[in-house]
């Protein structure tokens, strides 16, 4: 074991490469061009940072378009790609090549082109001339290389499929075949308008998503990233597996703040691995559990790997229910993780670190945790309402106030945690390694929360944009930067205020330059993908895209789904997470719905963003090119693809997830309640946990196969109890079309009518579709009808619309005059799905007295 951790230790800079590579860019530099490089990054986060600021408004200069907004970033991002990656493996890493100076300098002009020459553009629109066209053209390959160089060939060589299928449309094959697309329309298309390179991709990564990065990257940069490595480990580390539980933790924490797996790894795996392989773990296991915890931080609200805000763009829901949605799911894997660890190390009869900690009574600890819950709970209570009492007050003076009361929190807790011992970076390899204790870790840095909360507050309180709830965090982050040095060390007695303001400002500056850095692959990669989406939306490939997801599936929506899926891991194999995400959601989610739809499934449009999400960031686990498997194993010292293959068996929770909420949309929390949220939480948690403990093959003890199965069993009715609950009645009656608004009046306000309809689409080919129908105010269905905005008419024994209301809520369903409605369905009263939760739960407590039983008799049993 010493000798795999030497070894692992000993390929330290092997790993700095390895991120470098994937993330930030593997050239060092030396002399100016490091500072040209060094110094246009720290400019391009001084940008986003300016631009996301209400500066620009008040002094009433420096404001920009989104498009020139846009124009800008990718201007950076290519320039500091040129810079920052080598052209191949053998290219010099200590300096430029001409080559790559001109190709930079040529790649920022044509990226900044539409800020440049914004008027002139916007003077002929769809009309561009040569200088134009040779811009695009050398603008869209320059692009191509920078994506192959940041971010390996598949982004690329997809790209490049698309442009080619843009251009060659008459000479494809079959269904395949279309008009074509002229040279000069591809180059205006493509760069010259916001429809492809520069459009809601790049818009949300120049808006969005930079800022998000910068402040997690000052963050890492203030210490946040030690700091809850340290709290993971002081609170979990002295527990059964416990390094492994801590490494789950802390990778969640780091996750909350980082868009990246890879880095997320490594940043963590190199103290958590070595340490879950001194109590026990495989060098495969071991980098598994941190590869397992450190992707699913990309699932984890507020950045998800920057997904998030692309989602509020392309759902067209806000960020606040896009975090709601998502947060759940999230947390419950993350749950799961921890309990599988707990599993392994049961079945492996493994102990924790020593502890540093006094020991406690079991009561003291439950004590003990409880009044820090209810502190906190009273804590966000008094934040909340004592805030929202104070708005009223105070008027436009509640900022002002609430600034001073955030600082002289901040300079309490800075008194307070300068009571306690700095955090110090240990070296897992080292054998007298011990388990910080818990209350000088927490105490020491909890001034680090403060940004979180002022971020969360902003997004869920104020409700300000994510922009600028990421700004004002950001400000904050750049205020405890710059003073946390001095006032500690003056609060602990040894000031020496020159100098620690000078180590504040280099943190800073830093943190800014790392910011830039990690945003190089998600900048070029937005950009990139844009080339697919508006091929996409040049060309109609995505109505030729559901034809053959709907041959290939025969309509099934479950086979639909699983195609779905295997594509998201086929092209997440290749594609950074942001990259995929957008090329998938593009490409599949709106066959989901379409399918659905035809099938009867009503799916919102979240929860398929969220399913073909979840399985493109599967692919950073899945062999053979899962990136974090790869640096997990040369942490530990192990077999990368077997590493990869205990991922994803430990990520099997993650992906049975997305199923899950297809079906069952009570777990995206889509029109619950807070107390019906509250047990759903408390169940589905339960359910995966057994789902855990059947893949796992043990719960008490090793499952029997029978076990295993009724396991499984027991976690899909926790999960989704409507399955049995509509085989014992059925939640609607069949209606006579005829009697469509005679049900509309007869049923409840504000439940639903499920209706299929008959028709042609815009294409005029025939389609069948179900629309869940609302029933509006109105004390008639006559009355109902008309709020609804729908017409019908009696016509040979057919209903058919005869006219919807412009603007309508029947046309935002998909009402079109002509329209046959074929069925109608109106609920029923019936028992609650969640009665079914009863048997699921008998049938598991039958499991555990069975495992319980055996367990006694094995250890009743002699030796």
């Amino acid at each position: 074991m010493a000798e795999n951790n030497k070894d692992a230790s000993a390929s330290s800079n092997e790993l700095e490469e390895l991120v470098a590579a994937s993330d930030t860019g593997s050239r060092k530099l030396g002399g100016v061009p490091n500072k040209i490089l060094l110094g246009t990054a720290a400019a391009w986060s001084l940008f986003q940072l300016w631009i996301a600021s209400p500066l620009p408004f008040i002094f009433g200069f420096g404001v920009f378009s989104a498009t020139e907004s846009r124009s800008i970033h990718l201007a950076f991002a290519l320039f500091l790609a040129y810079m920052a990656y080598p052209a191949f493996k053998r290219s010099p890493r200590d300096r430029v090549p001409v080559t790559d100076w001109a190709m930079a300098l040529v790649a920022a002009f044509t990226g900044a082109y539409l800020y440049i020459f914004y008027d002139q553009l916007a003077q002929r629109p769809g009309a561009p001339i040569l200088q134009d066209v040779i811009v695009a053209v050398v603008g869209l390959v320059l692009l191509l290389e920078a994506t192959r160089r940041a971010l390996g060939p598949p982004l690329m060589i997809v790209a490049i499929v698309f442009l080619v299928y843009s251009l060659a449309g008459p000479y494809m094959p079959g269904m395949l075949a279309h008009r074509g697309v002229s040279f000069e329309a591809l180059a205006n298309h493509q760069w010259l308008t916001t429809q492809g390179v520069f459009g809601i991709a790049l818009g949300v990564s120049t808006s969005f998503v930079f800022l998000f990065v910068l402040f997690g990257a000052l963050l890492d940069k203030a210490g946040a990233g030690n700091y809850f490595i340290k709290v993971a480990f002081s609170l979990l580390g002295h527990y059964r597996g416990g390094p492994a539980k801590a490494a789950v933790v802390a990778s969640g924490m780091t996750g909350l703040i980082s868009g990246s797996s890879i880095a997320n790894t490594v940043t963590t795996g190199t103290f958590t691995i070595p340490m879950m392989k001194r109590v026990g773990f495989s060098a495969e296991k071991a980098g598994a559990v941190e590869v397992a915890s450190s992707v699913n931080g990309q699932i984890m609200p507020p950045v998800m790997g920057a997904a998030a805000f692309l989602m509020v763009e392309y759902v067209g829901i806000s960020y606040v229910e896009v975090i709601k949605h998502a947060f759940l799911p999230a947390l419950i894997s993350y749950i799961a993780l921890i309990y599988i660890v707990h599993l392994e190390a049961l079945k492996a009869g493994m102990q924790g670190l020593e502890s540093s900690n006094p020991p406690k009574p079991f009561l003291r600890k439950v004590i003990g945790f409880l009044t820090g819950l209810i502190a906190l709970m009273a804590l966000s209570f008094i934040v909340y309402y004592g805030l929202g009492w104070l708005k009223p007050v105070l008027g436009e003076a509640t900022p002002w106030v609430v600034g001073i009361l955030l600082a002289i929190v901040y300079v309490g807790l800075l008194k307070v945690g300068a009571n306690y011992p700095e955090l110090e970076e240990d070296d897992p390899n080292d054998a007298n390694v011990k388990m910080p204790q818990t209350k000088p870790t927490v105490m020491v840095g909890l001034h680090y929360i403060l940004p979180v909360i002022v971020l969360v507050w902003c997004l869920m309180v104020e409700r300000l944009s994510p922009g600028l709830s990421a700004f004002w965090a950001t400000v904050l982050m750049i205020i405890i930067m710059l003073t946390q040095r001095p006032l500690i060390a003056m609060f602990r007695g040894r000031s020496n205020m020159g100098s620690d303001i000078k180590h504040g400002f280099i943190d800073l500056w830093e943190g800014l330059i790392a910011g830039a850095r990690n945003m190089i692959g998600i900048g070029i990669a937005t950009a990139a993908a844009g080339i697919i989406v508006g091929a996409v939306a040049q060309t109609g490939v995505g109505l030729v895209l559901a034809d053959l997801v709907e041959t290939l599936s025969m309509g099934n929506l479950l086979l639909m789904l699983l195609l779905t899926a295997v594509l998201s891991l086929i092209l997440g194999m290749g594609l950074p997470t942001t990259a995929n995400y957008i090329v998938v959601s593009a490409l599949l989610a709106p066959v989901i719905v379409s399918l659905g739809q035809q099938n009867g499934l009503i799916v919102p449009l979240i929860a398929v963003h969220l399913f073909v999400f979840y399985f493109g960031i599967m692919a950073d686990v899945t062999p053979p090119v899962g990136l974090a498997s790869f640096a997990a194993a040369a942490v530990s010292g192990g077999d990368p693809i077997r590493t990869g293959f205990q991922a994803f068996y430990y990520s099997l929770r993650t992906a049975a997830l997305p199923f899950l909420f297809i079906f069952n949309t009570d777990l995206l929390l889509i029109g619950v309640t807070p107390l019906q949220g509250f047990v759903i939480f408390i169940i589905a948690t339960i359910a995966m946990l057994i789902f855990a403990a059947a893949t796992q093959g043990f719960m008490l003890t090793r499952n029997r196969w029978y076990e295993s199965l009724l396991l499984l069993l027991v976690a899909f009715t926790l999960f989704r109890p409507g399955f049995w609950m509509d085989m014992i009645h059925d939640p609607y009656r069949d209606v006579a079309p005829s009697q469509f608004e005679q049900a509309m009046g007869n049923v409840d306000e504000g439940s639903n009518l499920r209706v299929r309809i008959e028709g042609l689409d815009a294409y005029g080919n025939p389609t069948s579709f179900v629309v869940l129908v609302p029933v509006p105010d109105g004390e008639t269905g006559a009355e109902r009808m008309d709020n609804l905005g729908l017409q019908l008419m009696e016509e040979d024994g057919r209903t058919l619309v005869d006219m919807t209301t412009f603007g309508s809520q029947a046309e935002e369903l998909g009402f079109e005059f002509d329209q046959e409605i074929v069925s109608v369905r109106a609920p029923v009263e019936r028992w609650s799905k969640e009665w079914m939760w009863i048997p699921g739960l008998a049938v598991f407590a039958l499991v555990v007295l069975l495992q319980q039983r055996r367990r006694k008799n094995a250890a009743a049993a002699p030796a």
